[in-house]
């Protein structure tokens, strides 16, 4: 493990161990507790309406907007499962803060491996659909866990260029992989509860379990080469192949149809690199969002992310291929994006009081380790059912 990486996970360490430590605090002597007179019988009504619904403030105002995960907490003994949709689109790439055509990258961009000179294999778009499943459990009033897995469908378009140098374009193909990809356990600790403000920590650890081995069909540049079949790129990959840190802290509060919140989030990998030979850089993430309670069971929120993320560190032996994917450096960089969420809670039926919501995430800002592609849209889309 590296320093930084060291001195990142002892901070965090830090932090988590001094929340349990609060928390466990408060739950062991009631003269640190909130009285009920302080926050007007909150605390008695609070889980009496988690299991009714029969307030529009039980729904919007101890949830995040949708793609924010870990935005939220329970009571004790109350469940929630949850499925949530997310389809990333892929276009054109980018070098930095500019965009850059295929033809300027075959010519131009040298290829560390120095054979051919440039990256003659160019991906031009990809899509990336994630089908996520989890649960939520209240431990205690304090205490929340988490678990979430995943299935990936990833699929990339490709020109190829023919031989090592000129403009020549020898075809296209696609390249595919699909199976689970990592799985994340994660506690939410309650930090601070007073009826209108709420801050939680969020401890957690990703498990390896996607694979990081997963090959295709590639179009290779000689004249005469046929397809073969190659290891994928790292973003083809399911998984990351290390242990990762994820460390959070999540505050919401909410005044009459109005609710607003924010969140740190990170990953923080365990290990210097994985059974291939790498690791990705840390990935730190910032989310500020205000929502609006339209009706009692309609609302709407506008969501500010902006995120950092540094190259991958060592490489893959097998991963080798004259394209940019294949470019450990050309990972990471620095991306604000903004949401359009909307939400709803189900008015009647067998289903009723149960949340249903979407967001929409597009980029506002984009300083790319590149040229790597560019995410165009976001969509994420998910139903939550509470008992």
């Amino acid at each position: 493990m590296s320093q930084k990486t060291t001195r990142l996970t002892a901070r965090m360490a830090v932090i988590i161990i001094s929340a349990l430590l609060s928390s466990t605090a408060v739950k062991a002597n009631p003269s640190l507790e909130i009285s009920n007179d302080t926050m007007n019988g909150h605390s008695e009504h609070a889980h009496h309406n988690h299991h009714n619904h029969s307030s529009t403030h039980d729904h919007t105002h101890t949830q995040a907007p949708i793609g924010v995960m870990g935005g939220h907490m329970h009571e004790k003994g109350d469940w929630m499962i949850s499925y949530r949709y997310m389809q990333m689109t892929m276009r054109g790439s980018r070098d930095g803060t500019d965009s850059i055509d295929p033809l300027t990258i075959a010519t131009t961009v040298p290829n560390p491996t120095g054979a051919p000179p440039t990256f003659r294999v160019v991906p031009t778009d990809m899509t990336m659909q994630m089908h996520m499943f989890s649960g939520m459990y209240g431990f205690t009033d304090w205490l929340t866990g988490m678990v979430m897995v995943n299935y990936l469908q990833k699929d990339m378009d490709h020109v190829t260029f023919q031989n090592g140098a000129g403009t020549t374009v020898k075809g296209t193909f696609t390249t595919e992989s699909e199976g689970f990809g990592d799985t994340k356990l994660t506690g939410l600790v309650r930090l601070y509860e007073d009826g209108k403000h709420h801050v939680h920590i969020n401890a957690g650890i990703s498990l390896p379990t996607g694979s990081i081995t997963e090959d295709d069909e590639v179009l290779p540049p000689p004249a005469a080469a046929g397809l073969t079949r190659l290891r994928l790129p790292y973003a083809m990959q399911l998984g990351t192949g290390t242990y990762d840190l994820l460390p959070g802290i999540t505050y919401t509060a909410h005044q009459n149809e109005w609710n607003w919140g924010a969140q740190y989030s990170a990953e923080i990998r365990l290990e210097s690199e994985n059974d291939e030979g790498y690791a990705y850089g840390d990935l730190h993430k910032i989310s500020a969002w205000a929502g609006y309670d339209w009706t009692n069971w309609f609302s709407t929120s506008l969501r500010v992310t902006a995120s950092t993320q540094g190259k991958i560190d060592g490489s893959d032996d097998q991963i080798a291929a004259p394209v940019q994917t294949a470019d450990p450096d050309n990972y990471g960089g620095d991306i604000v994006e903004a949401g359009l969420g909307i939400d709803f809670k189900i008015p009647k039926g067998f289903l009723k009081d149960q949340r249903i919501a979407f967001e929409g995430i597009v980029p506002v800002y984009r300083d790319l380790n590149g040229p790597q592609l560019e995410t165009d849209f976001t969509f994420v889309g998910g139903f939550q059912y509470s008992f």
